[in-house]
């Protein structure tokens, strides 16, 4: 063999191995039927997926428009007759409003067809109930039914003695008056602050009296002797509100520095200074279960502490104004906070938010609950709004009337507490007044219906 002979093989050979493979008969055809197949059931798996409901319904109506026109629409079920039947030959044809399909038994007689179901009843469509709000509880109205008078100031704070027999006052006078509290007659005055009186507080454990004010002084009152035992020092402006513990003995007050104070009651040490607010503390709340204080600022904020650690555990930002008050439910585990934005509730002990109570469009100053679920809110221009605590329902609006011979931007309230049975609110306002509401024992639910119109789905944003 020569040299061209072995090209010529070789170029052969790679023209053959070009050359494709010759298919397998029948190879082809079963790997088109395979696809063709997967094609079909990726289709019917999305249609069904998509569509499912209405091919469901489609196919329904249409097999009752079939049987309905074809054979008859009624029967009869436990020899009773139905109404619009019309024999004719071996099948019944029903007329106008017929809802029972039927044909020709074999036998002659009457056969029911049953609608056709589908495969998957859980797919058959319901229709979604509407979100539904709790209905308020029925609460009277209130109506003032006394007015006290002596101060020669503003009546900026009130409190009322665990016991329920006194109650007492502290007002711009620098004076603070205790009064009996089932006949509002004065018992005695305790003079010692050289200015505004701006918080009181009675210690259920001490026969002790805590006032503080203005004048950046924290008293400690003996209420056997009506004698001042030695200050609490250390805050450097005006302290305006004070709160204390219900099982320890320790008193947190709070003020225009900015700071919230913790002071031992029996050593007058200053345990916790509490910063972090940048304008005024307006409001202070002790809460035991959770050895937590609870603030609230002019700087819009709301801050839970943890009086163990003497730190900020949660700060609520959601207020857009000042937060001037604070309250605590006496019974559950809530508590609400006020500025003129609206009220907003919160739950214990993250502050998780709850709801809105929006409607009180003023400045806020005060608070207060009783064990009947009625929160009251007095605000700078003497309105007072009541509200059903668990549905936030404002089930009524009063204006609170000015002393004879004072201007009328003298009905502001600033500060409120009921009674220990929730029977009685004492309110003290800037006509130099303290008045006290109750119930009205003669209103029905009839004649003071509730007007609830709740919206189809509460907001539980800001």
């Amino acid at each position: 063999m020569n040299i061209q002979e072995e090209r010529s093989g070789t170029a052969g050979m790679q023209e053959r191995l070009k050359e494709p493979r010759p298919k397998r008969a029948g190879t082809s055809k079963k790997q088109e039927g395979i696809q063709q197949d997967r094609q079909k059931m990726k289709k019917s798996v999305k249609a069904r997926d998509s569509y499912g409901l209405v091919f469901d319904r489609f196919k329904r109506n249409n097999a009752m428009k079939l049987h309905n026109a074809e054979r008859g629409d009624l029967t009869l079920q436990h020899g009773t007759v139905r109404d619009n039947v019309k024999h004719t030959g071996d099948t019944a044809v029903a007329g106008e409003g017929a809802l029972v399909p039927t044909i020709a038994g074999p036998g002659g007689g009457l056969v029911h067809v049953p609608a056709p179901t589908t495969g998957n009843i859980v797919q058959n469509i319901i229709p979604r109930r509407a979100p539904t709000m709790p209905k308020p509880k029925w609460h009277a109205p209130w109506k003032l039914y006394r007015v006290i008078s002596g101060h020669l100031g503003w009546v900026r704070c009130v409190t009322v003695e665990p016991g329920n027999e006194w109650f007492a006052t502290g007002s711009a006078d620098s004076v603070i008056k205790i009064w009996d509290l089932a006949s509002g007659h004065l018992k005695v005055s305790l003079t010692g602050h050289i200015s505004s009186v701006r918080g009181l507080a009675v210690s259920a454990r001490h026969p002790y009296l805590f006032s503080c004010g203005e004048d950046r002084q924290v008293k400690c009152w003996d209420l056997e002797y009506n004698k001042v035992i030695p200050h609490y020092h250390g805050h450097l402006s005006a302290v305006y509100t004070l709160a204390l513990y219900a099982n320890i003995d320790v008193l947190v007050t709070a003020g225009r520095d900015a700071t919230c104070r913790v002071w031992d009651m029996r050593t007058k040490a200053n345990v916790h200074t509490l910063t972090g607010h940048t304008n005024t503390v307006a409001s202070v709340m002790c809460q035991a279960a959770e050895s937590q204080i609870v603030t609230g600022s002019h700087d819009c904020t709301v801050r839970l502490w943890d009086l163990a650690a003497g730190k900020s555990k949660e700060t609520l930002t959601n207020h857009k104004k000042s937060v001037r008050s604070l309250v605590f439910h006496p019974t559950l585990y809530i508590f609400a906070s006020a500025s003129p934005d609206n009220i907003k509730q919160w739950k214990c002990p993250d502050g998780k938010f709850i709801q809105n109570l929006s409607g009180h469009n003023a400045i806020i100053n005060c608070l207060a609950v009783n064990p009947e679920g009625v929160l009251v809110s007095g605000a700078d221009n003497g309105t007072l709004h009541c509200w059903d605590w668990r549905t936030g329902y404002n089930f009524q609006r009063l204006q609170a009337a000015v002393q004879p011979g004072s201007m009328e931007s003298e009905s502001g309230i600033f500060s409120m507490i009921f009674d220990q049975s929730g029977s009685r609110l004492i309110t003290t306002e800037a006509d130099k007044t303290i008045k006290i509401y109750k119930e009205d024992d003669t209103a029905t639910e009839g004649r003071h219906p509730i007007h609830w119109r709740p919206e189809v789905l509460k907001r539980r944003k800001y």
